[in-house]
């Protein structure tokens, strides 16, 4: 979620305001200035969370490949209530599907939040690929199958219709929008079953949701189990924090992904840092890195709706700057490779080695800067996503999407202000290895 499009995120950027010459004055290597840039070679049309714009807001993107024609492989990506936005490699809309409409004039309209893919996945009319979808508005998992030779589009939706709420117990809680937040899908090679890890909003739960062929070839899901990440922690000088926000908020979890090979989860809980735990929700959470902010306190003062941040004590870490988003990971074919997340808070992006036996040691990062005036840079940061093969002759060496928070120039708005504008960036895989020297 970027800080700067909630009132509940303006109280973390108070907080990272108050920190910038604490954070510039950091040890050598600590810093962002010197990391490596990188430039986008494609950018999707922008998107503008307004009524003329449909309320359409990037956030998370998905690769498809297509295994018949890799050059005409697919992003998917979602848009909050402009639901689904699917691009072609040159970053062209191919397909556009409206989120659902809400029950009743008072109830919360769909507002797709997350995407991922599963591949091959059982269901009653044979294996398909789908895209599963968070539906934040509904508080439901929403799954598409894909079908690039599909008439009028490669999306089709095949949910089945008796899918129940993820969270909720019924629409009152719905509308309270503490619903299905961050997904990540995985597939369990021992079982071959498929899953989605869904994070809650503004709590810090997550559930593990099987998928299930249901009726005519659709697809639901049946919850195994749910766990509840810390809200509260420990410091070093014996204290408890927290980080600051609305009163009632905890801090949730948004990007997420599963490495397939080892059945590991990797969860952005956004103020708080990276943690690493298996994806069958067992087992014991290990915080990976911390955000700068880490132990920081904070007060939050009703009549600003902004938190007053006080002395950092020091216990943060030093390259993910809150929130930490956009989890993806970069996987060699020897079986090494990377985990990538955004730090939203100062545009950048960091790598960790994705070996658990290493640690997952930081091993650099990267920004992504303007290629020319009209194709700009990367800022605030919410989704990303690699596919690291090769995808004809466009992205010979794979590629990574990103959403952009800030995409620009800014369109006015007809009252002497302008538009806020979102986008998806295409970045050439290689090129990326090439800068980061990876």
């Amino acid at each position: 979620m970027r800080k700067s499009r909630t009132t509940r995120r303006v109280a973390a950027l108070a907080t990272g305001t108050a920190l910038t010459a604490l954070l510039t004055a950091a040890p050598a290597g600590a810093g962002t200035s010197d990391l490596p840039v990188v430039t986008a070679s494609g950018e999707t049309a922008a998107l503008h969370d307004d009524e003329p714009g449909g309320n359409s807001d990037a956030d998370d993107p998905a690769i498809w490949r297509n295994p018949a024609d890799p050059g005409r492989s697919l992003v998917v990506a979602t848009a909050k209530e402009g639901g689904l936005r699917v691009y072609d490699l040159d970053a062209r809309t191919v397909q556009s599907l409206p989120a659902p409409k809400p029950p009743s004039e008072d109830d919360a309209p769909g507002r797709y939040n997350n995407v991922d893919l599963v591949t091959g996945l059982r269901t009653t009319s044979g294996r398909a690929d789908v895209a599963v979808v968070s539906d934040r508005g509904n508080d439901r998992l929403r799954v598409y199958r894909i079908d690039p030779a599909r008439p009028g589009g490669p999306l089709t939706d095949i949910t089945d219709p008796a899918a129940a709420p993820v969270f909720s117990a019924d629409q009152a809680e719905i509308n309270d929008q503490r619903t299905a937040y961050g997904l990540a899908t995985w597939t369990d090679r021992a079982t071959g079953r498929s899953y989605a890890l869904v994070s809650r909003r503004e709590r810090t739960r997550l559930a593990l949701l099987e998928l299930v062929p249901a009726a005519h070839g659709t697809v639901g899901y049946r919850r195994v189990r749910t766990l509840d990440l810390p809200s509260s922690f420990r410091l070093p000088d014996g204290t408890t924090w927290r980080p600051c926000a609305e009163p009632g908020e905890l801090p949730q979890v948004e990007g997420m992904v599963v490495d397939p090979a080892t059945g590991t989860l990797y969860a952005g809980q956004e103020d708080i840092g990276i943690w690493r735990l298996r994806a069958d929700l067992t087992g014991r959470p290990v915080l990976v890195d911390k955000v700068k902010e880490y132990g920081v306190p904070g007060t939050y003062d009703e009549e600003s709706e902004e938190c007053v941040p006080g002395t950092d004590p020091g216990y943060g870490g030093k390259r993910l700057s809150a929130d930490v988003e956009g989890l993806t990971l970069l996987q060699d074919r020897d079986g090494d490779g990377h985990l990538l997340a955004s730090s939203q808070g100062d545009d950048t992006f960091a790598l960790y080695d994705r070996e658990v036996s290493e640690g997952n040691a930081y091993e650099g990062g990267f920004r992504i800067g303007a290629a020319t005036p009209t194709l700009d840079g990367v800022q605030e940061c919410d989704g990303a996503a690699i596919l690291d093969a090769p995808l004809g002759s466009r992205y010979p060496r794979g590629l990574l999407v990103v959403q952009d928070g800030e995409d620009t120039p800014a369109v006015p708005d007809g009252d002497g202000g302008t538009r806020t504008a979102t986008g998806f960036k295409f970045v050439d895989l290689g090129d990326l290895r090439d800068a980061a020297d990876l």
